[in-house]
């Protein structure tokens, strides 16, 4: 979901286009279109996968791997995200975007006809790559095809995009999970993708060419700096995953082999002082992974929780979830607001308090006397509580950032959001398996076969993570922009 606040830095074409009265103008319908399209079947998905997943988890014989089905999707987005910005920048968006809607429907067909938990974990994370290619390549072509007084609009679409599936998403997974069987919440996507690329396609080929004036100066080259830091990162994560489920003595090899790659790639890619919470800047890119790693990663065992502890079908399980779209939308329509600016730290106070109370609630169920739509009514609050902060955190970045480093901190703020999904699901899923969450019966559906311990190792401490952001939200504010270094 906040993959969307990115902010892309590809240089705009010297004669911007002036033939249109909007984005659904002659001149840009198709393309707009097409690529809201994009956006809002990957938004679906993304929405969709939460519900699917624990019915997908059970009859794979893998509950004990069900974070590994959500972090390895982001594990493999960092790699891509950067990977794409590099490709984008040399040869244009297309390329790009092709690669990565091909990829995207691969990992979902693989999702679809897994037979066996590492197979469907596989197909998430050839997703995952699909996703980071496709998300960096629509903003180049946002900023190449689009003049500017269009792209708030084209964004504010981007952003729409994501709210009816947060909606519908989980109530039409739950249905298809309960009537037609989870494997078709991954098959059906990869055939409605193709109307909007058809639509979409041809006017990235005409309107997205490398900028006037660029043609003389030869291909602009791959930082493989940053490419090789973008893979260790990918790798140590997704190494640092593996070694979080095994709870051995002997997972402590690949646990430190995981870090000596991650650490070294996130210094070299977030700002300086990131993980001391340095004010100005390095704390807006903290913040962002706090808040989204924290609130994702409980989200992730919410249905979950609902289905093995209270018997719920997917689709109620899904329900639970449904109404945290709208709030989003409204908290990301508060802060938007001249009027509330002056508090905008506040109310990013305020919103990870409301957060870690969500998240800290939504355990109350495993208390059978505890009705279950206390989740759905936590779970809205939680979600009010990042539209809050999330948009803030986009804000923030942009008016800490001098113009030339814009495009940098923005993916600096991707990588935290990302990276943070990662490290928090690793740690959620080794404290589930830990207290015996992996040994959820194949059928469970009932309290009585279930482990409430393992669901409230998540939860709470996702709570008390994401009171540290509450914390973090009081050093947002720098004194100049452009303080933006290597970590």
């Amino acid at each position: 979901m906040t993959a969307l606040d990115a902010r892309d830095a590809t240089p705009v074409p010297a004669a911007e286009r002036t033939d249109d009265d909007g984005v659904l103008g002659q001149a840009h319908r198709a393309l707009s279109i097409g690529i809201v399209s994009v956006v809002l079947l990957i938004a679906f998905e993304a929405t969709a996968v939460g519900t699917a997943m624990p019915v997908a988890a059970r009859e794979l014989d893998g509950v004990s791997l069900y974070a590994f089905a959500f972090s390895g999707y982001f594990t493999t987005s960092l790699f891509g995200m950067v990977f794409a910005g590099q490709w984008s920048d040399r040869d244009g968006p297309l390329a790009s975007l092709t690669a990565g809607i091909s990829a995207f429907a691969v990992g979902l067909l693989l999702c679809g006809t897994a037979s066996a938990m590492w197979l469907f974990i596989l197909g998430r994370a050839v997703q995952g790559l699909g996703g980071g290619l496709v998300i960096v390549a629509l903003y180049v072509v946002v900023g190449r095809a689009y003049p500017a007084r269009l792209r708030p609009s084209i964004m504010a679409a981007f952003a729409a995009s994501w709210v009816i599936p947060s909606v519908v998403g989980p109530l039409a997974a739950g249905a298809v999970t309960e009537h037609l069987g989870w494997r078709w919440v991954f098959l059906g996507i990869p055939v409605l993708v193709v109307l909007p690329m058809a639509l979409a396609l041809p006017q990235i080929r005409r309107r997205t060419a490398r900028p006037e004036g660029a043609e003389g100066k030869g291909r602009a080259r791959f930082d493989r700096r940053r490419i090789r830091l973008a893979l260790g990162i990918s790798c140590g994560a997704g190494i640092l995953q593996y070694a979080a489920q095994d709870l051995t003595w002997f997972s402590l090899v690949p646990a430190a082999a995981g870090a000596a790659l991650l650490v070294p790639a996130v210094l070299g890619l977030l700002p300086r002082g990131t993980y001391r919470a340095a004010r100005g800047l390095p704390s807006v890119v903290l913040l962002r992974g706090v808040a989204a790693g924290s609130f994702i990663a409980a989200e992730s065992f919410v249905p979950l929780m609902l289905v093995t502890q209270r018997g719920l079908s997917p689709t109620l399980a899904g329900f639970s979830l449904a109404a945290g779209g709208g709030t989003w939308a409204l908290g990301s329509y508060i802060q938007s607001r001249p009027r509330v600016e002056p508090y905008r730290e506040r109310l990013m106070f305020l919103g990870m308090v409301l957060v870690a109370a969500a998240i800290a609630t939504a355990p109350s169920v495993l208390i059978q006397a505890v009705p279950v739509w206390i989740v759905a009514v936590a779970w809205g609050f939680g979600c009010l509580g990042m539209g809050l902060v999330i948009a803030s955190t986009s804000v923030l970045l942009l008016q800490l950032s001098a113009p030339e480093e814009a495009g940098t901190n923005s993916a600096s703020l991707q990588i935290s959001d990302g990276l943070a999904n990662v490290v928090l699901l690793a740690a959620g899923g080794a404290a589930f398996a830990a207290l015996g969450g992996g040994a959820l019966s194949h059928t469970a559906t009932t309290a009585s076969g279930s482990h409430p311990a393992a669901f409230a190792a998540v939860f709470l401490p996702m709570a008390g993570v994401a009171l540290v952001g509450a914390w973090v939200t009081t050093r947002v504010r720098g004194t100049h922009p452009g303080s933006e270094g290597a970590a």
